[in-house]
């Protein structure tokens, strides 16, 4: 039992901890994530496994490539830290749901220093193909928006010079994250058992890829963009990276930052509005008439 009480108050039981799994968490995420970018860009056709360009069907391996990034993630750090690895997430779980915010700051730090760390080990690993790729389109890192894409997003085309586009959907895209995340891990709804939860939240964030990825890359996570953009920064992507400037867009880094932060409030707001109230009213005065519930 001493040994045990020591164990309780060792230094890994308390924020330590939870850090320690935020980074991992997000670590994973990034890995999985960005390197799923990484086949789907450079791997499969510098490899001589595909013909053709970039197509739908790579669009695919990133979308379930960035959804599969997030269940594992969750399923590393969850059972430590809540597995939020998304400063987005932590925010509005400070807002809305009591997480307190002492901890935000460093569970915020925590979660950038993985991504970029994992953007590293996944530039560590892909730089052949990166190089190779450039290489063939003849352009240096600097000028290369095909191969930053592998590490952090941009803009559509179509969105020319305005920020207010990409920045809505960013809201939008975090907002409906957050607000399906808190519905998913709601035990007063319809949550999933079995241990189910990490996997549906992971598939939500393929949906809003499938959904909404083209107009900005659904960065939807902060510290996912900006660790991995300042990777690229370090390693020769220059301007691109930070400020985020390229032909048709400029000074973008800050959108991935702000707009998911925005969002994510939002997102638990909205579920707070007009689902968690009334939850918490039928836990307390059952509705009558409900099935399974006789008149009074």
């Amino acid at each position: 039992m001493a040994t045990r009480e020591r164990s309780r108050k060792g230094p890994w039981n308390g924020l330590s901890g939870e850090l320690s799994a935020e980074f991992l968490g997000t670590f994973v995420l990034i890995l999985i994530g960005c390197g799923s970018v990484a086949v789907a860009l450079a791997g499969l056709p510098g490899s001589g496994r595909q013909e053709g360009a970039f197509g739908a069907a790579n669009w695919l391996i990133v979308a379930f490539g960035w959804g599969l990034a997030v269940v594992f993630g969750v399923y590393v750090a969850g059972g430590v830290s809540g597995a939020h690895i998304n400063p987005a997430v932590t925010l509005a779980f400070a807002v809305r749901r009591g997480f307190p915010w002492r901890k935000v700051g460093p569970y915020i730090a925590a979660q950038v220093v993985g991504a970029f760390l994992g953007a590293s080990v996944v530039h560590a690993c892909y730089r052949w193909a990166i190089d190779a790729y450039n290489a063939k389109a003849g352009v240096t890192r600097a000028q290369s928006l095909d191969t930053f894409s592998i590490f952090a997003t941009f803009p559509a085309k179509y969105f020319g010079s305005s920020w207010f586009g990409p920045l809505l959907d960013q809201v939008v895209g975090t907002a409906l994250l957050v607000a399906l995340i808190c519905a998913l891990i709601d035990l007063r709804n319809t949550a999933p058992a079995s241990n189910l939860g990490p996997y549906l939240i992971g598939m939500v964030v393929t949906a809003i890829g499938l959904s909404f990825g083209t107009n900005a890359g659904y960065a939807i996570n902060p510290a996912r963009d900006f660790g991995p953009r300042l990777w690229t920064y370090l390693a020769g992507w220059d301007q691109i990276a930070l400020p985020g400037s390229y032909q048709y867009f400029s000074w973008y880094f800050w959108i991935p930052i702000v707009g998911p932060l925005v969002g994510g409030v939002l997102g638990a707001v909205v579920y707070d509005l007009f689902i968690g109230r009334v939850l918490a009213t039928r836990e307390t005065a059952p509705e009558p008439g409900r099935a399974g519930e006789p008149e009074t």
